[in-house]
C-alpha cells in the first residue's frame, strides 16, 4: 500500500523524498477516495478484450458522428453531418457502435452543456477532436464518480476501453482527487491530446492495462502526469510532462516503456516505487526541482544496459539526477548524466571484462571481425553509441542528421557558442530536439536555407567531416593533402578547407581503400563510429587506438 498512498497523498502535499522510508511513511486507506457527486455511476464496466475482438469481427465497415457543444442538438437524427450534429459526447457514446468515430466540433464539452460524467467509452470507439493542435481547441472539463476494480470509487472524466482511442482532446479534471482518463485492463491509443489541470493526474493506468500513450502534453496536473499502477504496460512515447508532482509515477508490478519523452520542470521526474521495471530509453529528464528519477523500495527500472544503452539526458536537475533509495542495484548505461549526483546503488558505466582497461568485450552480436569493432566497442562502453533490443549494432546502415547530432551531444558536451536556432521542422517534442540544439550551439552543425535542419536526412560523410572541423575549431586546412584522395574532386568546394582540416588531424577514417574518400556517400553507422572516435582522439578525450583505415 505504501505506493498506493504515496501517489494518493502528493496531490495535497509533495514532502521531502531524501531517504527510504518516504515511500512507507504515508499509507491512505483506499476509503479516502470515496466522493459523492450527484449522480455518479455505481459500477465501472469493463469490457474484456476477447469480447471486444469479437465485436470486432462482426462489424462492417466504419462510421463517423459528428458531435457540436455549441451548435448541435441530440436526437436520432442527429450527428450524421457536419451540418446536423449532436449535441452532447454523452448521447453519441450511447448511441455508437463499435469501428464509430466520434468527431468533436471546437468548444467546451462540461455538465452544464448537457454532458454525464464519467464519460465510458465503448471498445473500438475513437473519440477525436483537434490532433493537429493536440486537442487545445477541443475541451472536455469535468469528472464523475465510478467504482472501479482496482482502487474503489474515484473521481473521473474518461473511462477508455478496449481497443479503443482518444485523439487530439484537451482534458481536465478540476474536482477533488480528479483523474482526466481512466485504464483499467484495457489497451486504448491516447495520442495528440492535452492534460492539463485536473487535481490529481492526466491519466491512471491499473490492472493489466496496455495502453499506447503517444505525442500528448501534460501540463501543471496537481499530482502526476501519468501515473502506473498494478501490473500495467503499455508504450509512454515522445509526451511532454511539465510543472506537475512527478512527471511519471510507476509502481506495483508494471513494466512499461518510457521512451523519448521531455520530462522537464516538474518535482521530481519519474517516480520508481514497489516492484516495477520499467524500461527507459532516450528521454529528456532535465529541470525537474529535485530528482530526475527517484527509486524505492524494490524499484528496478532499466535505464540502459551494455547491450542497449539508454540514451536519456539526465541533467540539470536541483538535487539528485538518479536517486537510488531502494533495496535494488540499478543499471543505467549509456545516459547523458552528471555522475556527481547520482545516489544509491546505479551503474553508470560497462564493466571491464579482463585485459587491460581498453580491451572491453564487445557488446554487439554483429560486430566480430568488423573492421570498426574496435571504435564502435569503445564508443558503446562509454555510452556514446547504442545498439538495438536484439543485441545487434548494424554497422552499415546509415546514419540520420538527428542520430548524428546525438552522437556529438554525447561525445563531446560541447559549450554553448552561439544562439539557438529554432528549425522550423524540429519540434520541441521531437526525440532529438536538445542533441540537435546542443549540437547547432556548439558550432558542430547547422541548418539549411529556409530555417530547416532537414533531421531525418542520411548524413553524407562530408557533412561528418565538416561538422567535426567547425565544432573542434580546426580552421581550414592546405587543401594541397586533399590529393591523396582519388576522388578528391568529387569533395564540394565549399568543403575542400574543412575536409584538409580534418584530414590533417587524423580524424578521416576510409575503409576498404584508403584514398578513397565517398565524400557524398551516406556515412554508415560504422564510419561515423570511428570518425567520431578519431575527433575525441584529437580532442584528447581518449586514447588512440591503431586501424589500418586511419588516414595520416
Amino acid at each position: 500500500m505504501a505506493f498506493q498512498g504515496h501517489w494518493l497523498q502528493n496531490c495535497l502535499f509533495l514532502a521531502s523524498h531524501r531517504s527510504a522510508s518516504r515511500s512507507l511513511a504515508v499509507t491512505v486507506s483506499l476509503l479516502s477516495l470515496a466522493v459523492t457527486i450527484a449522480g455518479s455511476v455505481s459500477a465501472l464496466p469493463l469490457t474484456t478484450a476477447k469480447a471486444s475482438s469479437a465485436m470486432k469481427m462482426a462489424q462492417v465497415g466504419t462510421s463517423v458522428v459528428y458531435v457540436n457543444s455549441a451548435l448541435g442538438q441530440d436526437g436520432p437524427t442527429s450527428g450524421k453531418t457536419e451540418a446536423t450534429p449532436l449535441k452532447t459526447i454523452t448521447y453519441a457514446l450511447q448511441q455508437a457502435e463499435p469501428g464509430t468515430t466520434i468527431q468533436l466540433a471546437s468548444g467546451s464539452y462540461t455538465a452544464r452543456g448537457g454532458e454525464v460524467f464519467p464519460l465510458i467509452l465503448r471498445p473500438d470507439i475513437t473519440l477525436r477532436g483537434d490532433e493537429p493542435n493536440k486537442g487545445t481547441t477541443t475541451t472536455i472539463i469535468g469528472g464523475g464518480s465510478v467504482n472501479t476494480l482496482s482502487f474503489a470509487r474515484q473521481n473521473i472524466t474518461i473511462v477508455a476501453a478496449v481497443d479503443s482511442a482518444i485523439r487530439g482532446i484537451n482534458v481536465t479534471n478540476i474536482l477533488s482527487r480528479g483523474t482526466g482518463i481512466w485504464i483499467e485492463s484495457t489497451n486504448p491509443t491516447i495520442a495528440n491530446c492535452t492534460f492539463t489541470n485536473s487535481k490529481r493526474e492526466g491519466i491512471f493506468l491499473t490492472g493489466t492495462a496496455n495502453p499506447l500513450i503517444e505525442g500528448n502534453v501534460f501540463l501543471k496536473n496537481e499530482g502526476n502526469g501519468i501515473s502506473i499502477t498494478k501490473s500495467s504496460q503499455g508504450v509512454i512515447r515522445g509526451n511532454l510532462m511539465q510543472e506537475t508532482g512527478f512527471g511519471i509515477s510507476i509502481g506495483g508490478t508494471s513494466t512499461p516503456l518510457i521512451e523519448k519523452n521531455q520530462i522537464l520542470s516538474n518535482t521530481d521526474g519519474i517516480y520508481i516505487n514497489d516492484s516495477a521495471q520499467p524500461i527507459l530509453r532516450g528521454n529528456v529528464i532535465s529541470n525537474n526541482q529535485r530528482d530526475g528519477i527517484v527509486i524505492t523500495t524494490n524499484g528496478n527500472p532499466n535505464v540502459g544496459t551494455l547491450q542497449s544503452n539508454g540514451d536519456n539526458i539526465i541533467k540539470n536537475n536541483g538535487e539528485k539526477a538518479i536517486n537510488n533509495v531502494g533495496s535494488q542495484t540499478v543499471s543505467a548505461i549509456g545516459n547523458d548524466l552528471d555522475v556527481k549526483k547520482i545516489a544509491g546503488a546505479v551503474t553508470v558505466t560497462a564493466k571491464v571484462l579482463g585485459g587491460r582497461p581498453d580491451e572491453i568485450t564487445p557488446a554487439f552480436a554483429d560486430i566480430k571481425g568488423n573492421w570498426a569493432e574496435g571504435f564502435i566497442t569503445q564508443l558503446a562502453a562509454k555510452g556514446i553509441i547504442s545498439g538495438f533490443e536484439d543485441n545487434t549494432f548494424r554497422p552499415e546502415a546509415k546514419v540520420t542528421r538527428a542520430q548524428f547530432a546525438a552522437i556529438i551531444a554525447k561525445a563531446f558536451i560541447p559549450p554553448a557558442k552561439r544562439s539557438a536556432v529554432n528549425f522550423s521542422d524540429v519540434a520541441t517534442s521531437f526525440w532529438g530536439f536538445e542533441a540537435i540544439q546542443t549540437a547547432s550551439r556548439g558550432g558542430f552543425m547547422a541548418g539549411y536555407p529556409g530555417g530547416l535542419f532537414q533531421p531525418s536526412q542520411q548524413i553524407p560523410r562530408v557533412q561528418v567531416l565538416v561538422a567535426i572541423a567547425n565544432g573542434l575549431e580546426f580552421g581550414e586546412g592546405d587543401t594541397a593533402v586533399l590529393s591523396r584522395y582519388i576522388d578528391g574532386s568529387a569533395i564540394p568546394s565549399w568543403a575542400t578547407g574543412f575536409v584538409a582540416a580534418s584530414t590533417g588531424r587524423q580524424v578521416v577514417v576510409n575503409y576498404p581503400t584508403l584514398n578513397l574518400l565517398n565524400p557524398n556517400r551516406e556515412a554508415t553507422r560504422a564510419e561515423v563510429a570511428a570518425i567520431v572516435y578519431q575527433a575525441m582522439v584529437n580532442a584528447g578525450k581518449v586514447s588512440a587506438i591503431p586501424s589500418l583505415y586511419i588516414v595520416k
